[in-house]
């Protein structure tokens, strides 16, 4: 293979993300992700196939560095905190309740307004005066407040006693920056919310803060990858089985969408390290012993894991041994061949993203990584 063409299998696995879903994760049966390309023909409803994109199909052009010019964002973002839920609302989920209970609102990603008290306001009170939902547009409306007895900001709770309260939206996700519909919406909640507990609001300049939305997405959008690897059999097929088998021998654990397992990160409730899918078809058929599997997708959402979790090295050193003992090939998601020096670029692709993260502030993993890229 030609140094020019091992530049483009490099870069074709490193993409742009595409429509994230509302699914989440949760430790040790874990849920994250979004459709990824096709596997034996079939469309899979696990992991991931590229990022910051449009279209559930259609995968963004690579550019030279691996990551693919962004596409206008469509679909709803997923839930930063612990929401109330409603009809048109998902249940929490663990990684909500994480965000939720984080530490203040991170002004590198959130519009903040502070709530003055002239006296302390119990928990029970504040609950009551929440908005039916958290959502306006594409973003989140968040409230925290500041616990007299722990002296930390937390999600108000029962039971609790509070000097202060703030409001925030994010100014970005991956369904784009904040806009002045979202930013107008965020105020009147916000000043609902401050009449509901007799507190005195101080907002921001709207078109201050949705200019930093569009600097902080522009940001995101290129500083944000994902990264797919394919396990192809070269001979037999593997079975369902086979594959949770072997797979269970590197720490994956099962999850509740067939044909996806995970591997849980160190921290619970955080997004797994890695996720692994094959054809759900074959998950769910009556003789799991005679399923054929001719491929398995591996995808790491790189803001979203610590790097303290190694993912990527790991994810080489599983790809090494499961191909060795399944008789597979390595290949990026158009079944090309990976060569050592191919991943190798790769991987200095994903520490150049980690450095860019890490100096603006927003290093992969952190509450506001996960808020920014969700």
């Amino acid at each position: 293979m030609s140094e020019e063409d091992e530049d483009e299998t490099s870069a074709s696995v490193l993409q742009e993300r595409q429509d994230p879903s509302l699914e989440s994760y949760a430790a040790p049966i874990v849920e994250y992700g979004d459709e990824t390309p096709a596997l034996n023909g079939q469309p899979q409803a696990a992991g991931k196939k590229g990022l910051f994109g449009k279209g559930p199909h259609n995968l963004a052009e690579p550019s030279s560095d691996g990551l693919a010019a962004r596409q206008s964002p469509t679909l709803t973002p997923e839930t930063p905190e612990k929401p109330v839920p409603t009809a048109s609302e998902p249940a929490p989920t663990p990684q909500t309740a994480m965000l939720a209970a984080s530490s203040e609102f991170d002004s590198l990603v959130c519009s903040i307004v502070a709530l003055e008290l002239d006296k302390p306001v119990s928990g029970d009170a504040a609950l009551a005066a929440q908005a039916p939902t958290r959502r306006i547009g594409k973003k989140q409306f968040l409230v925290q407040g500041f616990n007299l007895q722990t002296q930390q900001w937390e999600a108000p709770r029962a039971g609790a006693r509070y000097s202060q309260f703030q409001t925030a939206i994010q100014l970005a996700n991956r369904q784009g920056p904040l806009n002045e519909i979202e930013f107008s919406e965020f105020v009147l909640k916000s000043q609902a919310f401050a009449d509901a507990i007799g507190a005195e609001p101080d907002f921001p300049d709207m078109l201050h803060e949705v200019a930093r939305g569009r600097e902080v997405d522009q940001f995101a959008a290129q500083n944000d990858a994902i990264l797919n690897l394919m396990l192809v059999a070269q001979r037999a097929t593997w079975s369902p089985g086979y594959v949770r088998q072997t797979a269970a021998q590197y720490g994956f654990k099962s999850s509740v969408t067939p044909g996806r397992l995970v591997l849980p990160a160190v921290t619970p409730g955080s997004p797994p390290v890695l996720v692994l899918s094959y054809d759900p078809q074959a998950a769910m058929a009556d003789d799991l012993d005679h399923a054929p599997v001719h491929e398995i997708l591996f995808s790491l959402d790189v803001p979203n894991v610590d790097r303290n979790e190694h993912a990527f090295e790991r994810l080489r050193n599983i790809l090494d041994s499961m191909a060795a003992t399944m008789d597979g090939a390595v290949t990026d998601p158009e079944s090309r061949k990976l060569p050592a020096m191919a991943l190798d670029s790769i991987g200095a692709d994903m520490e150049r993203l980690y450095e860019a993260l890490e100096s603006r502030g927003i290093p992969a993993g952190s509450p506001a990584a996960l808020r920014l890229f969700s």
